[in-house]
């Protein structure tokens, strides 16, 4: 039902639903948690803000300015970090984050942020867990082998729950994929007053989007409406036989085709906006079959079909197989 507003979010032709019931029943929706910041920012950027119900206005109005007091102290940790990367002559590539909330929202408040993201150099990555422990973090979770990011916390003051950043030097498993990490840092660019803070091309930000979604296997709405709001911002500017043909040789294709077809499946108005032509026959489980408590049998399949099947080569599948058998091996 999130997908009548969402689609009014982006079609000025299509008018936001009227009825009040509508919107309560939205409110139970606990989905509407996770994107409650975007809708807000696109109903008050659109003009939009008095066509919906007071009481609902009200709920997305306290979530957005929740959001935007948590990610005014995560930007304030995320500049001191960045700053000291700076300082110490040391590339990094914030992902996500505040700073795709204000880049590709427009605002701050606009986009919930759990933690801090940031890609690092492999040959760096010694010297910035030290950096970052000396902001702080010293907190250590478990390393998965085979991973390609570590992460360390600090604890909040007032908060149960503290802040992490991860640290990544890939963006995927090495055995289920043919990445080469090294073209989105060719491609990178410095951001704002830096020279070794930088930002990913419009290519690279919409391609690590999609794998996210991916891995997630699209099991909240704030992955869907991430790649929406990327389809908008670029338009015309996104290549998608760039997108197919650079997935093509990292062997990532199918897990690209399946992620973008989902999100076109579940918001045709899609089709309208940036033709996909890639766009797999398939069927895939929608979102709110997902959420329900019914069809096991097709959340199972799609689950099986996601883990084990997104993979182009036989090999990954296998290695993404025993990894599930034979984990200690692993």
């Amino acid at each position: 039902m999130m997908n009548q507003l969402v689609s009014a979010l982006y079609i000025n032709e299509m008018e936001l639903p009227s009825d009040e019931v509508y919107y309560e029943r939205l409110l139970r929706n606990q989905e509407i948690d996770a994107i409650a910041p975007q809708v807000y920012h696109l109903l008050k950027s659109q003009g939009k803000l008095d066509q919906v119900p007071d009481f609902f206005r009200q709920s997305l109005k306290e979530q957005y300015f929740q959001t935007m007091q948590l990610n005014l102290f995560v930007k304030h940790e995320t500049t001191q970090l960045l700053d000291s990367f700076q300082e110490r002559n040391m590339e990094v590539i914030p992902l996500k984050g505040v700073g795709f909330a204000e880049s590709y929202f427009g605002n701050l408040g606009a986009r919930k942020t759990s933690d801090i993201d940031l890609l690092v150099r492999e040959c760096d990555i010694e010297a910035a867990v030290e950096l970052i422990k000396q902001l702080g973090f010293i907190v250590e979770e478990e390393r998965i082998p085979g991973h390609f990011h570590c992460s360390y916390s600090k604890q909040l003051p007032g908060s149960e729950i503290p802040l992490v950043v991860e640290l990544h030097w890939d963006l995927l498993k090495e055995s289920t994929a043919r990445f080469n990490i090294e073209e989105f840092w060719k491609a990178s660019k410095p951001t704002g007053q830096y020279s070794f803070v930088k930002e990913l091309s419009s290519l690279h930000i919409f391609y690590m989007i999609i794998l996210h979604g991916w891995r997630h296997n699209l099991d909240s709405l704030k992955y869907h409406l991430d790649i929406i709001q990327l389809i908008h911002f670029f338009k015309d500017d996104l290549d998608f036989d760039l997108l197919i043909t650079m997935a093509e040789k990292h062997q990532t294709k199918k897990r690209i085709i399946r992620t973008l077809s989902s999100v076109y499946q579940e918001f045709p108005f899609l089709d309208c906006l940036k033709p996909f032509r890639y766009k797999s026959a398939k069927k895939y489980l929608g979102f709110s079959d997902k959420k329900s408590g019914s069809n096991l049998y097709k959340k199972y399949t799609d689950y099986i079909n996601y883990q084990y099947f997104s993979y182009d080569t036989a090999s990954h599948t296998l290695e993404e197989i025993f990894a599930t058998i034979l984990p200690a091996k692993k």
